[in-house]
């Protein structure tokens, strides 16, 4: 059966909706990470423990996507990690409202594994569409991301401002997410991704493959630190940013959640510009540019001390990591088998979501926020000498993408 136009709009603008309602929801919570930090009463260090929910929860839903994928193709594994995240979301505003730190924990890794087993799943149907069209997609799908963010920002802000409940802010934030999901999933490929059970005798005469056999490739284990790092970079923003402007800088917590708009917005500003700009520069040369841009900015909100300038300093470090992630997944899709390739690159980025928020909670503890990021800056800085590995390669005729998405 041959797409249509219409087909390939209506299945962009559902994983183009589920990210955007993925920011939506990160940062609708990231925002009140004060207010939720003062319910649990907790301190930096145990705040780093809770956080950790969401990163255990996203290498669950990571290491476990691409099997699901290769089974059920991207829209189920899209809608389970869509339940998950909704049902997290709401869970993390009722146990703050409890001062529960067990049950934030949980609804942190609710959250977490629903972003994980989704985006790979659309991150897989984002490549698939950028091999039917011929056109770049990734760039402005993570661009709905971050977008996302700031929309939950702003409201975020607004609602800080009028001590509005946090509680009842994320509940009806989950709600909202539900209503979009459920109307928008069914536009997504269901054979995306998804590879044919073979029959006993032929299944055993075939090697077997899975996302840890794509890093005996040294193209994909460089992309894999390069997205550990900016991963690390856009990670460590989102978890601890509001934080690190009103410990480290002595901003208000509404000015903080101000701050963390501003780094949302150069993210959204960075992804929906990249198409262009790889176009015309490249892979490689977009992300080299990315890491050094990103690392200068970190290190003004490190080493500055004036607020104003680390304020705006954090809009070189949103736009220096904004394509991370859709450059070096992209890059990886460009592999004789793309599933496992974007898994195993995806599984690298959320290893840094994994050990970055209680590790920066510990040297926080230690050293104060801003000396935490000093080992943010370093790994962001060394990335820039890895990026040759994000070049085009030559386009075979086929591809597992192209004969599931057809």
């Amino acid at each position: 059966m041959t797409k249509t136009p219409s087909d390939f709009s209506r299945r962009r603008l559902a994983i183009f909706a589920f990210m955007l309602t993925f920011g939506n929801g990160m940062s609708s919570w990231v925002v009140r990470t004060p207010a939720v930090r003062d319910l649990l009463d907790a301190s930096t260090a145990e705040m780093g423990l809770v956080l950790l929910g969401l990163s255990v929860g996203s290498m669950s839903g990571v290491l476990s996507s691409a099997s699901v994928v290769r089974r059920r193709g991207v829209r189920f594994t899209a809608m389970v990690g869509g339940a998950n995240f909704i049902i997290g979301i709401a869970m993390i505003g009722i146990f703050a409202g409890a001062s529960n730190h067990a049950g934030v924990f949980a609804g942190l890794a609710l959250v977490g594994f629903g972003i994980g087993v989704s985006e790979i799943a659309i991150n897989i149907e984002g490549a698939a569409l950028e091999t039917l069209s011929g056109k770049s997609v990734m760039p402005a799908l993570h661009g709905c991301f971050s977008l996302g963010t700031v929309i939950g920002a702003v409201v975020g802000i607004l609602l800080t401002a009028i001590n509005f409940s946090v509680t009842w802010q994320l509940v009806l934030v989950a709600l909202l997410g539900a209503a979009v999901l459920a109307t928008l999933t069914r536009f997504i490929s269901a054979e995306t991704g998804r590879v044919s059970r073979l029959p006993r005798d032929e299944k055993m005469q075939q090697p077997r493959t899975s996302w840890l056999d794509a890093w005996r490739e040294p193209r994909i284990l460089m992309l894999g630190l390069i997205i550990l790092a900016l991963a690390l970079a856009e990670g460590s923003a989102m978890d601890w940013l509001p934080l690190l402007m009103v410990d480290g800088h002595g901003l208000t917590p509404t000015l903080g959640s101000v701050i963390f708009a501003g780094f949302a917005a150069a993210m959204t500003i960075g992804r929906f510009l990249g198409a262009p700009l790889l176009k015309r520069f490249g892979n490689a040369t977009v992300l080299r540019a990315s890491t050094l841009i990103s690392a200068a900015g970190i290190a003004l909100v490190v080493f500055a001390d004036n607020p104003i300038i680390a304020g705006a300093a954090v809009l070189l470090w949103g736009v220096g990591a904004s394509l991370g992630f859709p450059v070096t997944l992209s890059a990886a899709a460009d592999s004789p088998d793309p599933t496992s390739a974007v898994a195993a690159v995806a599984t690298a980025g959320y290893a840094a979501f994994l050990v970055g928020p209680p590790l920066l909670g510990f040297l926080g503890e230690e050293f104060g926020l801003r000396g935490a990021m000093i080992l943010v800056l370093v790994v962001v800085a060394l990335a820039s000498l890895l990026t040759n590995a994000a070049k085009s390669r030559p386009r075979k005729d086929t591809t597992e993408l192209e004969s599931a998405a057809l």
